[in-house]
């Protein structure tokens, strides 16, 4: 869709939201309006969002500018609506979407400035997976090599421990528990009870303290900063975010996996985006695919995933014969890219205020 077409359909969206104003006075009204505008299903605003996927590259950034403009005016507008309602109403003062208000509440304070995208990708991603039935958890951005490597699976001779493709922490040292050094010198010719710390390289860390500390079943997602020794380019940098997923039940199934990727996809990058399942190889997953997306002419990685090798579930204390599971990790950095026609992963960590405004939520 050309950027001259988008901006008409901008242009008619408010003229009809103006024309419509006029005809509410009373709360059946309102809420025709609220539907109408914001309906989260076929609300014109949601239509409007849509049409943002279409826009050429180069053109979405002042595409998704108008787009916030205008649903920044709507919202105004329903909020005219409902004063114009609460002075015929009753006395009772009512909220854009229905129920009734506490005046006594203290009020919002204004916030200031505009979120960055990453930060507003990281919000969007766990309110789709809130809604799949995951629920969200943190790990530390600082581990040890048990968490990092030895219960993921990953032999020590395996290229991903390379002391020149990972942060190592110097002289830094930690203590492994008890039941993470048992398993660590009968699997790690290392042996002892002391570990490196490094700064992770994988979200996939959170599945092991997730595992080793909660009651089964679960299913949970972990966001956060992973760093790898890479050299910044357009699709790389050596600090980046992963959203890590994990489920963990009776009878899990690749399908499922497969389910809630596609979900996920659609859920945040539209209808219309195509996904595509390779075979791969993951030391903490077997089977194991990446995930790709088409995007740009072009099938850009989307993360990795599979089910949990059985060995990973031997390491934290959970039968593998009782118990199934998949995992997943996603970057986030390349999701926000699509979303928001950003080209070069670099722009997102220049600081440049003329560049981040034009995401203004």
């Amino acid at each position: 869709m050309a950027i001259d077409s988008f901006d008409s359909a901008v242009d008619g969206l408010l003229a009809d939201a103006q024309a419509s104003l006029q005809s509410v006075d009373s709360l059946e009204t309102l809420e025709a309006f609220r539907i109408q505008f914001t309906g989260a299903k076929n609300g014109a605003l949601k239509s409007l969002q849509k049409l943002l996927g279409a826009v050429p590259p180069e053109h979405k950034p002042a595409a998704g500018k108008r787009f916030n403009q205008a649903r920044e005016t709507i919202e105004q507008l329903l909020t005219e609506a409902t004063e114009k309602v609460s002075k015929v109403s009753s006395g009772k003062p009512i909220s854009s979407t229905g129920p009734l208000v506490d005046p006594t509440l203290p009020g919002l304070r204004p916030r200031i400035g505009v979120l960055h995208p990453i930060t507003q990708t990281l919000e969007h991603l766990k309110e789709i997976m809130g809604r799949l039935g995951f629920n969200v958890t943190e790990g530390p951005e600082i581990e040890d090599e048990w968490h990092n490597f030895v219960a993921l699976n990953i032999p020590e001779d395996h290229p991903a421990r390379d002391p020149l493709d990972n942060f190592y922490l110097a002289t830094a040292k930690t203590i492994l528990p008890k039941s993470s050094t048992e398993t660590q010198s009968s699997g790690n010719s290392s042996g002892g009870d002391i570990a490196a710390r490094l700064l992770r390289s994988q979200t996939s860390t959170v599945q092991i303290r997730v595992m080793e500390s909660t009651p089964l079943p679960l299913r949970i997602i972990s966001l956060g900063r992973v760093y790898r020794p890479d050299a910044p380019d357009a699709t790389h940098f050596p600090m980046f975010h992963q959203m890590e997923g994990l489920w963990v039940d009776k009878n899990v199934t690749m399908a499922q996996l497969k389910s809630v990727l596609r979900l996920f996809a659609t859920s945040y990058l539209g209808g219309d985006v195509n996904v595509r399942f390779r075979p791969s190889f993951f030391p903490f997953t077997e089977p194991s695919v990446e995930v790709d997306y088409w995007w740009n002419g072009q099938w850009i990685e989307f993360g990795g995933a599979g089910m949990i090798d059985p060995n990973v579930f031997t390491a934290v204390g959970i039968d593998p014969e009782q118990w199934s599971g998949f995992a997943f990790g996603l970057g986030v950095e390349r999701l926000c890219m699509r979303r928001f026609g950003i080209t070069d992963i670099r722009d997102l960590y220049r600081s440049d205020v003329r560049f981040l405004r034009q995401f203004a939520s």
